[in-house]
């Protein structure tokens, strides 16, 4: 099922059920919207340079995690890839390094 804005080379789970009442499919139209708007965001902060989640989520105003829920499909869709190198998390931890493909 494809969404409206959605980025056409992705692969796009279900996210309500043919039997789910309407209310469930129209909250699922709603989030389409929301996540292709964030992979769109998280592409725009990776042309300014390779970054962690929690970078890439200071440039455009998301938490770490709303970004890194988004970086499998990106990866999957070959748009970004982990550049192997290892960044400080806003706590401190090692987080991984993207950058755009």
């Amino acid at each position: 099922m494809k969404h409206a804005g959605y980025l056409p080379m992705f692969d796009v789970p279900a996210l309500a059920r043919r039997a789910d009442p309407a209310t469930s499919h129209t909250s699922a139209a709603m989030a389409g919207g929301v996540r292709a708007n964030h992979e769109k965001r998280i592409l725009a902060a990776l042309r300014l340079g390779p970054a962690s989640k929690d970078e890439i989520g200071a440039r455009i105003n998301l938490i770490g995690h709303a970004v890194g829920k988004r970086m499998a499909n990106l990866r999957r869709a070959g748009l970004v890839e982990l550049t192997g190198a290892d960044r400080k998390s806003a706590s401190g931890r090692p987080e991984q390094e993207y950058r755009l493909r």
